[in-house]
């Protein structure tokens, strides 16, 4: 099985505001970058899109390592919280208070399922060569599409 690394980073420029998200694969000695843009978006919801966007560019099962320095994303996963969301209908709490961005999570758990993922959260704006290349892409895409205007 192949295995690939998959580092992520989402930006918003506001909360709500513009956003962008990226996402660098790495296999073997190949890398490919993902960029996008949202005009009207929240900072979770371009870490989230990173991360699916990621996995959903991968064309076979893969072992996979992804990195984030999205504690929203990494803990979901790591503390088993998709899982116990899931098991009560998309909803958090003992109020049952419906979940935010429970189509993304859905998608993301969906996707995760199809490959054998293991999740490292990483400190944002240190030393990590590839966090700090995605987070200077989702910055950059929402700088270039401010300047379009």
């Amino acid at each position: 099985m192949k295995h690939v690394k998959i580092y992520t980073d989402g930006a918003c420029s506001g909360n709500p505001g513009p956003g962008g998200y990226a996402a660098i694969l790495i296999y073997k000695e190949t890398e490919k970058e993902l960029v996008g843009f949202s005009q009207e978006t929240t900072n979770n919801i371009m870490e989230l899109t990173a991360v699916i966007e990621g996995l959903k560019y991968l064309k076979e099962k893969c072992a996979v390592t992804i990195y984030s320095d999205s504690a929203y994303v990494i803990n979901a996963f790591e503390k088993s919280w998709i899982y116990d969301w899931e098991k009560a209908g998309w909803t958090r709490g003992k109020k049952h208070e419906e979940l935010k961005n429970k189509e993304l999570w859905k998608q993301l758990l969906n996707l995760s399922k199809q490959h054998e993922v293991s999740w490292i959260k990483v400190k944002g704006h240190s030393d990590n060569k590839y966090n700090n290349r995605c987070d200077e892409l989702a910055v950059d895409i929402i700088i270039s599409k401010r300047e379009e205007k």
